[in-house]
């Protein structure tokens, strides 16, 4: 009793003064013995529907059409929406969730995959004395403990480097990641430490060694974020929520409050993106979680709604993996316009990045040519001569937008919100807006708790500290030893099964076929240098792929590490789903030829804002000698601007190329244009050495 009263009387300190007292190790002890037993006792009180087999994405659909009323409709199917998704139905609600395209197909998927507290936002709290700040940092550092806990098969410690050169920062730098050590307290993954030169360059052999002093290494968490957030969804999906892909709001319901009169949102009108079916889905209440597209759902709410959403892009690029040692990060903390960029193995790849410049919203953000040239030029700066750093080099790059919010009941409504908003409407609509991947989980948690305070819902308390994800269970360091022993798969191969699906791992590599040949006796891969098999794409499926780019992108990272190794294993993904979907040879050939229109759009969208205009189509044009008068122009976009705002947006000109493909429409005049186009182009244009597909 002794300890844990002194323990309560220092928790403010950060656990700093309570590991001087008792010792770190039985501190954390302590602390993971609570941990287990919060966990155990959590697991306990729930009932899993869903233990073995995932319901189908048509038995989801019938749930949400079928059902008379669920407590919670969530709307967006990113790290927070699914969030919010588990923590409602493990707090006994009954819980849905939609979204428009395919789970973390948005930001959630395009992060710089850590798991971290913000070693610069610490360093402001501190410079400016901001307590705001400070807990934002500790909060984060609580959350990054957490998620190691419930998802190790996809998320790990990982040491990040931080080179001096300069003999004044060593000591300036080495307090400030202290302190992020000593904020950490108990949860401090590991101590950090200081570096000779020497020992600097062993460890990180590419680093620029002129003026050199030595190097600061501390610990943060990495995860495989596409794959965490699917884990989430199929989580909330085995313990009862239904929750569906392509599966998008077309409007809210509204219904009268006997008591005040005014009208409450009491669920949405959907529409399944596949087959085109609508569909009501009645709700007591609906919560907002749709990232960049925040905006777009409150005014389905209240149309004058201002603005609270300024969305700022964050691009990354893919190298090889010789730019990096296998286990080691490198942070560049102050860069020629002041950014931080990151430089972090991955997957066995290299990963730079990331920008932070303002944008626009769009479904499918394009990194700039100019933003992917920075990058390769900050990265030049910290390594060594003899490492050639070429545009060639990269294999992928990607854009994520990332929504920062201005608080709407603030009354400086131009003062950026530094951590994340929960507000609620006059109808009911709960919005989270804001935040960060690592705190996902406490966002959900304040969602839901003002939700449940707001709307009146009777509800448990959450549950989701220590609630292990999907495919934790049974999950273990050597599990890969027994893909491999049991079922004749390449070490390699059984080492990203078990890092990607944990203990579910099994279920993928029954479904493996047999190679024919003395070894692998099974397991075919889609692609000889990457350790991806064809039974994920099996498996894929009843994790909700509904088309072959989930699979490349977020079921499999393919797309996001190597984009010509990715068109390389289209074909055969396309063949797999095919088969097992029964899809006609209108929708085979429509998902192969879905990447070469997206590379048609993007000819004409030079500037990567996600649509294009009469100026940009005019440019092109005027290229290859090819006049059109203005106003004709502008109707013939006009015939395809299905939301009417004087711009082309990608998914309006797919549209119009599959029905293009499939006869519906025969005379599109901007089909036409851009085919025209894109041939003269192409002929004039020499092939080039860029391998960056422009992300997925």
């Amino acid at each position: 009793m002794a300890f844990r009263r002194a323990l309560k009387r220092t928790a403010l300190v950060g656990g700093g003064a309570v590991a001087t007292a008792f010792g770190l190790s039985q501190l954390i002890e302590y602390r993971k013995t609570q941990a287990r037993l919060a966990q155990v006792a959590a697991e306990a009180e729930l009932k899993v529907p869903f233990v073995n087999e995932l319901p189908s994405r048509q038995a989801q659909l019938a749930a949400l059409t079928n059902t008379e009323e669920f407590d919670v409709l969530v709307v967006g199917g990113g790290a927070t929406g699914a969030g919010c998704a588990l923590d409602a139905v493990t707090r006994n609600l009954k819980t849905a969730l939609v979204e428009r395209s395919d789970f973390s197909s948005g930001t959630s998927s395009r992060s710089t995959k850590l798991i971290h507290g913000g070693v610069r936002y610490l360093q402001k709290a501190i410079m400016k004395l901001d307590y705001e700040q400070y807990m934002m940092v500790k909060e984060a550092l609580h959350e990054r403990a957490n998620l190691l806990e419930i998802a190790p098969h996809l998320s790990a410690p990982l040491p990040i480097m931080l080179p001096v050169y300069k003999w004044w920062q060593l000591p300036y730098y080495w307090a400030g990641i202290k302190m992020y050590d000593l904020v950490a307290g108990s949860q401090c993954l590991k101590s950090s430490y200081v570096l000779s030169k020497t020992k600097a360059l062993e460890l990180f052999p590419m680093l620029k060694k002129d003026k050199l002093v030595g190097a600061i290494v501390y610990y943060d968490g990495q995860h495989n974020d596409a794959r965490m957030n699917l884990a989430i969804a199929l989580s909330a999906a085995r313990y009862g929520a239904a929750i569906a892909n392509y599966t998008e709001v077309i409007h809210l319901l509204k219904k009268k409050d006997p008591q005040s009169g005014r009208e409450k949102v009491c669920g949405a009108r959907c529409r399944d993106v596949i087959t085109g079916q609508e569909f009501d889905v009645r709700a007591k209440c609906v919560i907002n979680a749709t990232g960049p597209f925040t905006d777009a759902l409150r005014k389905m709410d209240n149309q004058e709604a201002s603005n609270i959403c300024q969305p700022s892009a964050g691009v990354h690029i893919v190298i090889p993996g010789y730019y990096s040692p296998d286990n080691m990060g490198l942070l560049d903390p102050a860069t020629s316009d002041g950014r931080v960029i990151f430089f972090l193995p991955w997957e066995n790849m290299t990963i730079a990045g990331t920008t932070d410049t303002p944008t626009s919203v769009t479904a499918h953000p394009i990194p700039g040519e100019d933003d992917i040239n920075f990058i390769l030029r900050e990265v030049r700066n910290y390594l060594s001569p003899d490492v050639e750093v070429r545009r060639g080099d990269v294999l992928a790059a990607w854009s994520g937008i990332r929504p920062l919010v201005t608080d709407p009941s603030s009354k400086d409504t131009q003062s950026i919100c530094r951590n994340h908003i929960v507000s609620i409407s006059d109808s009911g609509l709960v919005t989270i807006a804001g935040g960060k991947w690592t705190t996902y989980r406490s966002m959900a948690e304040e969602t839901l708790d003002s939700t449940i305070k707001a709307h009146g819902l009777p509800a448990d308390s959450c549950k989701t500290v220590g609630l292990m994800l999907e495919g934790a269970k049974g999950w273990t360091p050597t599990l890969y030893i027994r893909l491999v022993q049991d079922y004749g798969l390449e070490k390699e191969v059984a080492q990203h099964l078990a890092s990607t699906y944990g203990g579910r791992a099994f279920d993928v590599a029954k479904m493996a076929q047999v190679t024919g040949q003395r070894w692998p006796i099974v397991g075919k891969r889609l692609v000889s240098e990457f350790p991806y098999i064809e039974s994920e794409v099996l498996y894929a499926i009843k994790e909700y792929a509904c088309t072959a780019i989930d699979v490349i992108a977020r079921r499999t990272r393919l797309g996001f590490l190597n984009v010509q190794a990715a068109d390389e294993a289209l074909p055969r993904i396309v063949q797999i789903m095919g088969k097992e979907l029964d899809w006609s040879q209108e929708k085979r050939t429509e998902e192969l030829e879905s990447d070469r229109y997206k590379k048609r759009f993007h000819k004409f969208d030079k500037e990567s804002k996600g649509f294009i205009t009469t100026v940009d189509v005019q440019r092109v044009l005027q290229s290859i000698n090819v006049h059109i008068d203005e106003n004709a122009l502008h109707e013939i976009l006009n015939e395809v601007d299905l939301n009417k705002n004087g711009q082309v947006e990608i998914d309006e000109f797919l549209q119009l190329m599959s029905a293009v493909k499939k006869g519906h429409v025969s005379d599109s005049r901007l089909a036409i244009l851009m085919k025209t186009a894109e041939e003269t182009l192409d002929q004039r244009e020499p092939v080039s050495v860029d391998r960056s597909g422009g992300g997925v």
